[in-house]
């Protein structure tokens, strides 16, 4: 029986993102089914869907009728409809923090995008995912403010970071340079939105796709550089 084969998966995407963490939740069912014929290495890049966003942060419901000239009617409608994908998917965006849940809210995600940079090139791709997950998990279901650094570094901490180095790198001007990087590598790619996904640097999966979606560009993916190869 042959080995599995090794793929690299770089995800550019957004903590903002519901759809993300959509996809990457599809993406993982699809490697579990793919057990013994791939293994994955996947790596998170930075996205910025609201750059301008002004520190106090936008209501969720609030900025999407702006921005996408939604009615309310419609926005809560492609709430529905966003909820019932991510239940699919094996996802609630549903609170679970303490207390009266607090409004839902967007934030500029620049200090997020920093603290997964750094975390990829000291801690390597693993951790980073962890990384990733708790701050999907931070603000979909705990609400938390995403752009203060306090909030940030205590999600840190909770993957195993420590303290002072996540305080760092959240100030780290060399840092902040890579994440500029990350994202103009998103325009060469032309990547307009997210989650976009490129398989060994070479073939993009954009948008949030099916288990079976992904699992067959996966092998396609395997087969014709197995071909190449041969």
């Amino acid at each position: 029986m042959s080995a599995p084969v090794p793929v690299t998966v770089d995800i550019w995407s957004d903590v903002m993102c519901p759809w993300c963490v959509i996809g990457h939740n599809q993406l993982e069912k699809a490697l579990e089914g793919m057990a013994g014929e791939v293994t994955a290495t996947i790596r998170f890049h930075p996205f910025e869907l609201n750059p301008d966003m002004p520190e106090q942060g936008e209501e969720s419901a609030a900025h999407i009728q702006r921005k996408y000239g939604r009615t309310p009617d419609q926005a809560a409608e492609a709430r529905g409809r966003m909820s019932q994908a991510a239940e699919a998917a094996g996802y609630s965006f549903q609170y679970t923090g303490e207390g009266d849940p607090p409004p839902a809210m967007m934030w500029n995600t620049r200090l997020a995008h920093r603290l997964l940079v750094h975390t990829l090139r000291e801690h390597g791709a693993e951790l980073q995912v962890k990384l990733k997950r708790a701050l999907f998990d931070a603000h979909f279901q705990q609400r938390r403010r995403m752009n203060d650094p306090a909030v940030l570094t205590d999600i840190a901490a909770s993957v195993g970071l420590s303290r002072t180095e996540a305080a760092a790198a959240l100030t780290d001007p060399e840092i902040d340079a890579v994440v500029e990087a990350g994202e103009q590598q998103a325009w060469d790619w032309n990547i307009s939105g997210v989650p976009a996904m490129i398989i060994n640097g070479k073939y993009m999966i954009p948008g949030a796709q099916d288990p079976a979606t992904y699992a067959n560009m996966l092998r396609r993916v395997v087969a014709k550089e197995a071909a190449l190869v041969g």
